[in-house]
């Protein structure tokens, strides 16, 4: 397949991308920096996405990850962009792209106890969850109006240890290289669906790689675990030496105190691929 990538130099950008070529496909790849990856089957094209103009043949897919301040939720960039990804999907799809594909997240539903199924209602509470949220409506709008197909990759907590991105286990690697041996921390009771890197991009390149699973896809490990729990877990399995100080930071009143995905829909589909 021909795939075209938005976000491609980012965090989870440079993952997929490089699982797409390593699966044999062409990757049309849109950053503000280059991924970093050498490839045949890698056309590189460097700028906003929303400049980015149609020409030609039009991929197969259009995976789009690009976002901008993803970790602050408070942000009203979130709000000042939705514009941009409206408009360029729309270009996409009126250019002969048939199939889009858009990285959502939990933080789309809102404040919500138990698993998050497709028909979960969604009541954001923060300017990035109510972005994404508009995001996915218009998508399924303009996908709707011009005959193509979308699959909305809806995340939850991606882990990894390598101290790329903004999340708590960046932060936990970094406080560690930079020889602290404490580390504050809310009361770490809330559950959530966490997902080692590697399996996060390869559940999204599983995901756009077949085209009879669509809708709201949940890119999750579908299971709920102690935020407290998981960070010892993982302060321990990469030898951080930190001692961690539950109740330094308040608890988020937006976050949910036991949140997951249902994992159904990609559970199929990684069945299907192997």
């Amino acid at each position: 397949m021909k795939v075209m990538v938005t976000g491609s130099d980012g965090y989870i950008g440079t993952g997929v991308v490089s699982r797409l070529l390593e699966a044999g496909n062409d990757v049309v790849a849109l950053g503000l920096d280059p991924c970093g990856i050498k490839s045949g089957h890698l056309e590189e094209h460097i700028g906003d996405f929303s400049s980015y103009q149609f020409d030609g043949e039009a991929p197969d897919v259009l995976l789009h990850l690009a976002w901008r301040d993803g970790f602050r939720h408070n942000e009203y960039s979130h709000i000042d962009d939705l514009p941009k990804h409206f408009h360029f999907i729309s270009r996409a799809i009126d250019a002969g792209v048939t199939r889009v594909a858009v990285m959502g997240t939990m933080h789309e539903v809102g404040y919500h106890e138990g698993a998050v199924t497709e028909d979960t209602p969604c009541n954001p509470t923060t300017p990035y969850g109510i972005a994404k949220n508009a995001l996915r409506e218009l998508t399924a709008f303009l996908c709707e109006r011009g005959g193509a197909t979308m699959q909305w990759l809806r995340g939850f907590y991606l882990v990894s240890n390598d101290g790329r991105g903004s999340s708590i286990f960046s932060k936990l690697v970094e406080a560690s290289k930079s020889g602290s041996t404490t580390f504050p921390l809310t009361s770490g009771k809330n559950k959530c669906d966490f997902l080692l890197y590697e399996e996060f991009c390869d559940q999204v390149v599983a995901a756009v790689e077949q085209s009879q699973v669509n809708g709201i896809i949940n890119i999750c490990s579908g299971i709920g675990v102690g935020l407290g729990e998981y960070v010892e877990e993982f302060v321990r399995d990469n030898d951080l030496h930190l001692d961690l100080e539950y109740g330094k930071y308040p608890d988020r009143p937006y976050d949910s105190p036991a949140i997951w995905g249902d994992n159904t829909k990609i559970r199929k589909i990684m069945t299907k691929r192997q």
